[in-house]
């Protein structure tokens, strides 16, 4: 019998027998849970980051997007009368764009074809508007970008004719979707602590590997803390024996 298990500890290779040492050793399991709880500790820090500045960095936005730039493209036509005349694109009319504060920040006179562009304005709220003799002055309502092309139809006649094309405005949703993500990210962190806890216990292998696999999804640092966690599964994998639902089961 001696003999027997003799050989086959002289047919494993080093590698074979390193890594059965290191599964009955629980310097093993107690690294892999100092792994799992690193990497979770990250993925908890950056969910209370989120959820703190999550939401002022969304108004912040909205409020001010002046990193954001995008172009105005249009074309301009007159009205169709009777469906007889009219219709046509109209050339060397003026459009311009003003901002809240009523100051223009950007201008174009429409070619041969009717179009126009106005390149480099902010993507906040403006007052795009096109006054031409002989014609109703249109002032429209609009965030730069949110169109690939505006059409504008002159109208003969006097006054002012006002619009709002602005989009509705999806800070609420944008801010529920943060916030969730924020408490998810937090939640698969404390996950997380929860599975290295069970693994320094050693006592069920297959709570401590679920409740890892969730901490995963906290997404410390990007890929670091995910990287830890992995590394923690894989020597609480090894030593899986040492955990107690393991164990009598085999026993």
């Amino acid at each position: 019998m001696n003999d027997e298990f003799e050989d086959e500890i002289d047919h494993r290779t080093g590698l074979e027998l390193w890594l059965s040492d290191l599964s009955t050793d629980s310097a093993t399991r107690n690294m892999g849970a100092f792994l799992i709880a690193l990497g979770s500790i990250l993925g908890v820090i950056v969910g209370i980051m989120l959820i703190s500045g999550n939401v002022s960095d969304i108004l912040s936005g909205e409020l001010d997007d002046s990193g954001g730039q995008a172009d105005v493209n249009g074309l301009v036509i007159s009205e169709l009368v009777d469906n007889t005349t009219g219709g046509d694109h109209v050339e060397g009319v003026t459009v311009k764009v003003y901002d809240d504060l009523g100051i223009e920040i950007g201008s174009d006179v429409t070619d041969s074809g009717g179009r126009f562009s106005i390149s480099d304005l902010p993507r906040r709220s403006s007052t795009l508007e096109v006054a031409h003799p002989g014609n109703v002055t249109v002032r429209m309502l609009m965030i730069p970008g949110d169109y690939s092309q505006i059409s504008i139809t002159l109208v003969q006649g006097e006054g002012t004719h006002s619009s709002d094309i602005r989009g509705d405005s999806h800070l609420g949703e944008s801010v529920f979707i943060g916030t969730a993500v924020a408490i998810l990210t937090l939640f698969s962190g404390v996950a997380g602590l929860a599975g290295a806890a069970e693994a320094r216990k050693g006592l069920s292998y297959r709570r401590t590997w679920w409740l890892s696999f969730v901490g995963l999804w906290s997404r410390g640092l990007m890929f670091i803390g995910p990287l830890l966690i992995l590394t923690g599964m894989g020597l609480t994998s090894l030593s899986r024996t040492q955990f107690y639902d393991v164990y009598s089961k085999e026993e």
